[in-house]
């Protein structure tokens, strides 16, 4: 059975992740993860959260993935044993110190292995399942056959994770100096800064004074900056190559983001699991990962593309933007109570997102009016809560979104 881990960097995405169909998610508390300006967890909320799960039969996974130094230990005994006690269904862990540390103060947390320690090859796999991990995530560097190859070696003896969609580093599985070389924040204990993001010139030795832009387009180049994985297409191919959980990467972006593209693979993995030998992934969900915010797509290494396929030209786009999150269920009289993200209209076409039959149905705003029960033809107040008519019953949680580019 697949499992579906979606990125959860505050608490708010945490239930919008499982709103939209997470089997399970994964963040961190205020140390010890990769994603250092995330909101990340207190210890109270790790608890909260974990519970959260539990109640809707779901998993917590917290990440303990930073490449550690010596006073990173400082504390850790106490974190793990607090981790242990709250029922944290794993830790996600990329140093071996800190495994040791896990496996003496926490017996109990079952380990998964981060993609950091860059598992390439089938007798480092073993070696981790060997030394007490439950789970690999694995090398984004990988091929399909590859991957095939490591689950015939150790076969049931660990689990194995890849990552599906989202942001890809151009290092060797998000191992980066480059945020630590210009600014001194360490990509590997949680504080990159995303410098493979930045614009670019050379220069000539005999010429220090003359800097050169490698010109691309009008935007400039990116030559360190990678396209947006994105396997929807080959959730069968991953199956069958013995993936068994479909990781999402971004604890950093929006809610929406995370409800676009967890909801997305939620609908093709269940539709994958109706039709396993003919499956082909229908079109309204490849269409909708390009309504939240990406870069070109690619397929990264799964099929042994050539190096020039993973890097990218281009700032992110998306066709549609979030415009409120539904806040309690459609009354009797048809109003829903929403609380607005973005400004919009009445006379306005929005488009519903959610995990059930009212995915991508569309309404014009016809009567929206405020708290006080007066009539309103503009939400443009940050966050206001407005009662919104509409055709259809929507639900706690849901989201309405406006078409702002046309699709392809």
């Amino acid at each position: 059975m697949i499992e579906l881990l979606s990125p959860a960097g505050n608490m708010e995405k945490l239930k919008t992740a499982f709103y939209f169909g997470a089997d399970a998610v994964y963040f961190a508390g205020k140390k010890y993860g990769l994603r250092a300006f995330s909101e990340n967890f207190k210890q109270d909320e790790l608890k909260t959260s974990i519970d959260y799960a539990h109640s809707l039969n779901k998993k917590a996974y917290i990440t303990l993935n930073i490449i550690a130094h010596n006073e990173d230990f400082d504390g850790l005994k106490e974190y793990v044993q607090y981790l242990e006690s709250i029922g944290a269904d794993a830790v996600i862990i990329a140093d071996l110190g800190i495994l040791e540390f896990v496996k003496k103060y926490a017996p109990k947390l079952a380990i998964h292995i981060s993609t950091q320690t860059s598992m390439t090859n089938k007798y480092a796999v073993k070696a981790m399942a060997d030394m007490g991990a439950k789970r690999i995530v694995l090398a984004r560097e990988l091929t399909m056959p590859e991957i095939l190859e490591i689950k015939n070696y150790v076969g049931d003896s660990v689990e194995l994770e890849a990552f599906v969609h989202g942001a890809m580093c151009i290092s060797y599985s998000g191992r980066c100096l480059l945020s630590n070389y210009f600014t001194g924040r360490d990509s590997n204990r949680g504080a990159c800064v995303q410098a493979c993001r930045w614009q670019y010139t050379i220069s000539e030795v005999s010429r220090q004074n003359e800097q050169f832009p490698i010109m691309e387009d009008q935007r400039g180049t990116y030559i360190l900056n990678s396209k947006d994985l994105n396997m929807i297409k080959y959730i069968d191919k991953l199956a069958e190559a013995g993936v068994q959980s479909f990781k999402i990467e971004g604890r950093m972006k929006s809610p929406y983001y995370v409800a676009t593209i967890t909801n997305a693979y939620r609908h093709a993995i269940d539709f994958y699991a109706k039709h396993k030998n003919n499956y082909i992934v229908p079109e309204e969900l490849e269409t909708d990962l390009k309504k939240t915010s990406h870069r070109k797509y690619t397929t990264g290494f799964y099929f042994n593309a050539d190096d020039k396929e993973y890097l990218n030209s281009a700032t992110p786009v998306q066709t549609h933007e979030f415009m409120a999150v539904v806040l309690n269920n459609t009354d009797k009289q048809g109003y829903t109570l929403i609380e607005q993200r973005n400004r919009f209209k009445v006379g306005e076409t929005l488009e519903i997102l959610s995990p059930d039959k009212n995915f991508n149905k569309t309404f014009v705003v016809e009567d929206m009016k405020n708290l006080e029960n007066e009539p309103i033809t503009d939400a443009l107040l940050v966050k206001q809560q407005i009662l919104v008519k509409t055709p259809y019953k929507l639900h706690e949680n849901d989201i309405l979104r406006k078409i702002i580019v046309p699709l392809e």
